[in-house]
């Protein structure tokens, strides 16, 4: 799969957990690491060019802390400008069918937080639902998300682990050792992009 990583951290040098996951991706061959906040510091997208990354790859990982129970603001930006009507979704919106959308996050709270009975009373995937739903709007496959939780208090060794896990997810991923399809977000339902297109290979095969 040719990947695509939307990075996005409007502090950086502050961080713990994303900036040791921005470093082990960020040259990974075959993967097109795209940070937003650098790109585009003033928020002018350009929208063509965005465009046309999404049309080059295959999957498309948003990182980014998970702030207030989302993302940082230049996200909002991008899905805002860059998933128009009539391209990414509506009629003749088409161009990002059968590909495929993940969320890679990190938390300041903990794992036993995100949980009905946890003080923020929803589990991490009722609250990336959002994108969860934006994907299937645009016949995309969401995949479950990678997060790690508590980062400002993970040791050196378990940050390093958690890091080196992302790192294999991707390039196996990349490389076709993981199937996406086995990585769905649990009780995400295909678009029918999905289903139109295993008719049309079985009526090949036929």
């Amino acid at each position: 799969m040719k990947i695509l990583i939307l990075f996005a951290h409007p502090r950086l040098s502050g961080s713990h957990v994303q900036r040791a996951l921005h470093d082990a991706v960020r040259d990974l061959p075959g993967v097109t690491f795209h940070d937003l906040y650098a790109a585009y510091p003033d928020f002018t997208i350009d929208v063509g060019h965005e465009q046309s990354l999404l049309l080059d790859h295959d999957l498309i990982v948003l990182q980014h802390p998970f702030y207030w129970y989302s993302a940082p603001a230049i996200i909002k930006e991008w899905l805002d400008l860059v998933l128009e009507l009539g391209w990414a979704y509506g009629p003749g919106g088409d161009k990002l069918h059968r590909k495929f959308l993940k969320n890679a996050i990190s938390t300041g709270g903990a794992e036993a937080a995100y949980r009905r009975q946890g003080r923020n009373r929803f589990d991490i995937t009722e609250l990336l639902s959002p994108f969860n739903q934006s994907a299937h709007l645009c016949g995309m496959a969401y995949l479950q998300p990678f997060a790690i939780f508590a980062g400002r208090w993970l040791t050196g060794e378990d940050l390093s682990i958690k890091t080196s896990d992302y790192q294999g997810l991707i390039e196996g991923l990349r490389d076709g050792h993981i199937d996406p399809m086995t990585r769905l977000a649990k009780g995400y339902t295909l678009p029918l992009a999905f289903e139109e297109q295993r008719l049309q290979k079985k009526r090949h095969a036929t």
